[in-house]
């Protein structure tokens, strides 16, 4: 899988844009504010229509536009795909595949499949268990569509719970325990599959991050919930909301489930969050990436595209050489601010492009 050419009309700061890329390695060069970061956005927007930098819209819309459009042309092993977006300043977005109009997110995801590694992903390490479930939800969504239909109903009946606790009055105790058991329903699949999901982790990222650490480490990701039976998880989590039920009427809010769910980065037995160092805490994040791109390989049979948002400068030279001697089969998008530094490692079939100020230029390396 790789995408073959990418056109923008008034998506962030540029007016248009049209950029053919190698099946290889491309790298986007400039200095900081250039609009680098925003074709790598624009990219991962086609993969599960919404920006990993903002939840609103409309902020990708260039200054005085009604609308920014966005167009990618992805080559596939079995159906390639032409991904087509409008996003309109009202906040409405429109999306066509192949020139067939799709009305649910859903219908795109897994059409095109990319991994982003940035500099904020260092937060599914060092911040709060909410980066860590979106990261698994994310991943899972674009591999699973009854992992989106379940996550999605959860959430909406957890939010019609959550409202009923905080408007309670005892009459609707009855309607409390339907919540309850749809909640276990939806909720014992999204833990199975993001159970599931870590345990791919383990199996693949072990290996890479004893390659990467020179086998001087070892990782183990751990996933922590109140479910202690996997295999019983429906069942277990209705007991869990029944026993609860009396402290989330007092509190009025939903104490337990996959919401409150997270997973736990240990590096050498030790808890990599809090006792972690820097350099520790970038090596677990850059093993859980190429361990995403491995899943992926594994479960659709082709790698997915390879997104690194100014991250190499953020590495030393044995890590930055891992990266590059890793992406060989992989369709790579890398910007930074100069290609001095990883030169000598790239391939003949590279590309590199010049980005100054939304102007983008291709030159030769």
């Amino acid at each position: 899988m790789y995408i073959k050419y990418l056109q923008l009309r008034n998506y962030r700061n540029y007016p248009e844009l049209s950029v053919e890329f190698s099946k290889n390695t491309n790298v986007f060069i400039g200095d900081n504010a250039q609009g680098k970061t925003n074709i790598l956005e624009s990219i991962y927007y086609c993969s599960i229509g919404k920006s990993h930098r903002t939840n609103k819209d409309k902020e990708l819309i260039s200054w005085n536009k009604n609308e920014a459009y966005i167009q990618s042309y992805i080559a596939r092993e079995r159906l390639d795909k032409k991904i087509e977006i409008k996003i309109f300043k009202e906040g409405k977005k429109g999306i066509n595949i192949n020139k067939i109009k799709v009305n649910k997110i859903s219908e795109l995801l897994g059409n095109f499949n990319v991994v982003m590694f940035s500099p904020e992903d260092l937060k599914i390490v060092k911040e709060s268990p909410s980066y860590r479930r979106k990261f698994l939800d994310i991943e899972l969504c674009k591999l699973s569509k009854m992992y989106y239909y379940n996550l999605v109903q959860y959430n909406k009946v957890l939010e019609e719970k959550n409202i009923l606790l905080k408007r309670w009055n005892e009459k609707n105790i009855a309607i409390l325990e339907i919540y309850n058991e749809q909640l276990s329903k939806f909720g014992s699949e999204v833990i199975k599959q993001r159970k599931n999901y870590i345990d791919k982790l383990n199996s693949i990222g072990k290996h890479i991050h004893k390659k990467i650490s020179n086998g001087t480490e070892q990782i183990e990701f751990k996933y922590i919930t109140s479910v202690k039976n996997i295999d019983d998880a429906e069942n277990q989590l209705l007991l869990n909301f029944k026993k609860n039920m009396r402290r989330d009427i007092e509190k009025r809010i939903s104490s337990e489930g996959p919401h409150r769910d997270d997973f736990q980065v240990l590096i050498n037995n030790t808890d990599a969050k809090s006792f972690g160092s820097q350099g520790q805490q970038r090596t677990a994040v850059l093993t859980i990436k190429f361990a995403s791109l491995e899943i992926i390989k594994e479960i659709i049979g082709e790698y997915p595209v390879l997104l690194l948002d100014d991250v190499l400068s953020e590495l030393d030279s044995k890590r930055q050489e891992y990266i590059l001697n890793s992406i060989k089969n992989i369709q790579t998008i890398i910007t930074c601010t100069g290609i001095e530094e990883i030169n000598n490692l790239l391939s003949n079939n590279s590309y590199v492009f010049k980005v100054t100020k939304g102007i983008v230029e291709k030159i030769e390396n």
